[in-house]
Parts: structure tokens; C-alpha cells; sequence
């Protein structure tokens, strides 16, 4: 009999017990004991975990969605291929593209789009902790305010091709406690910076944000980046 990948799961958590069924799968998947191409069997992971059918089905749902699982017809969900290496370079090119946006964004940004953001980052902090799926969706505006106000249409395109890989992470990073309020505060002083017209330090700042939730993602899977 092979051995469980996971293990059952405490119900005395605060999140919905879709979220914890769903952020203990991707775990397991970037963690590697749901190896790449193995099949998800709904039967078996309820059991592992001690829940019911329901909240996996939805789960790997999610997951398809964020691109950790793969559809094949007529058999089933299969694990994608991830790594902790595929992590740090969709990071390592998010914070290149957040810094050149920035920079440029000081340089461009109107008085308008400084107010929206900085509406937009307050908006992110009135999600409240719990509500993750809200948090994201209004983090991911904030930062879409900055790739417009950079008036750089390529930058952008960049992005956008870059939508799926991004986001798979994002709402990991900003899952990790104490993540958000950190996150509202770099907003804020990235903000201070495009509005001070100072493109130089809203780079590096704007560097720093993305190289912050790397890190904490990084950190709460036990894998610290190595070499800085």
C-alpha cells in the first residue's frame, strides 16, 4: 500500500474548508509529494485528508485554473510541472517588469492615476485577511494601475502574457500571514515614490515588493532563495 502524501487536515483553521483543502494540494504540488504528471484521484486525497469529495473536486478545480493541474480528457486531473525553480524565475522577471513599470510610472503617471492608486491600495487593505480571493483580485488592480500609468504598451503585452504564471503565485504569497499588511505598506511608499516623480527609488522600491513576496513564498514552503 503506498504511502499518504498528505495528511489530514485540522478543522480548527478560520479559512473555508475549501481554501485550506485547496492551499494544502498546492503545497504538496510545488513541494513536490505530488510529483509532476501523476494522476489526482478525488477518492484518495479525500481520504488522505479526511474531508469529503466536494472540497477537492473544487479544489482541483482551482488548481487547473492557477495552472498546477492539467485536464486530460476522458482520464482525468493531472499534476503540471512545477518547481521551486519555475518560482524564482517567474519572480525573478515579475520584479524586473514592477520596477521598469514603476520607473516609468514616475515619470508618466497623471494626477489621476495617482489618486486611483492610491484608492486601489487602500481597497486591497479593506479585504480583511480572510478574504483572500478579494485581496487578490484588488492587489492585481493595484499593480494593473501602474502598468497603465507606465504608457507602455509592450511592457504591458509582456505582462499580460505572463498573466497565468503571475497569478499562480500571488495568491500564495499574499495567503502567508501578516503578508498583507507588509504589502499595503510597500504600496504605499511605491506610491510616495511615483508621486515624488522620483522614477529611481520607486524602481528599486517596486523591486524590492516583488523580491519581498518571492521570499515569503519561498519561506513558508521551507525553500529559502539561495545566494543574496
Amino acid at each position: 500500500m503506498n504511502e499518504p502524501k498528505l495528511i489530514p487536515i485540522k478543522l480548527d483553521n478560520y479559512k473555508p474548508l475549501r481554501e485550506i483543502v485547496f492551499e494544502t494540494l498546492r503545497e504538496a504540488i510545488i513541494q513536490g509529494r505530488l510529483a509532476p504528471g501523476e494522476r489526482l484521484m478525488e477518492i484518495q486525497l479525500a481520504e488522505e485528508m479526511g474531508v469529503s469529495r466536494t472540497p477537492v473536486r473544487e479544489a482541483i478545480r482551482k488548481l487547473e485554473l492557477e495552472g498546477f493541474v492539467v485536464m486530460v480528457p476522458r482520464k482525468g486531473a493531472y499534476v503540471a510541472g512545477i518547481s521551486v525553480k519555475d518560482i524564482v524565475d517567474v519572480f525573478e522577471v515579475r520584479a524586473a517588469l514592477e520596477a521598469l513599470a514603476a520607473g516609468l510610472a514616475a515619470e508618466r503617471a497623471t494626477a489621476e492615476e495617482l489618486e486611483e492608486m492610491e484608492r486601489a491600495s487602500l481597497h486591497i487593505y479593506e479585504a480583511g485577511d480572510g478574504q483572500i480571493d478579494s485581496i487578490v483580485e484588488r492587489d492585481t488592480n493595484f499593480h494593473n494601475l501602474i502598468y497603465r500609468a507606465s504608457r507602455n504598451q509592450r511592457l504591458v503585452q509582456i505582462i499580460t502574457l505572463l498573466k497565468e504564471q503571475i497569478q499562480r503565485f500571488r495568491t500564495a504569497s499574499l495567503s502567508q500571514p501578516g503578508r498583507l499588511k507588509h504589502a499595503v505598506d510597500e504600496h504605499k511608499a511605491i506610491i510616495e515614490a511615483i508621486s515624488d516623480r522620483n522614477a529611481e527609488l520607486a524602481y528599486h522600491l517596486a523591486r524590492e515588493h516583488i523580491e519581498t513576496a518571492e521570499q515569503t513564498f519561498l519561506n513558508a514552503l521551507g525553500e529559502v532563495k539561495k545566494g543574496d
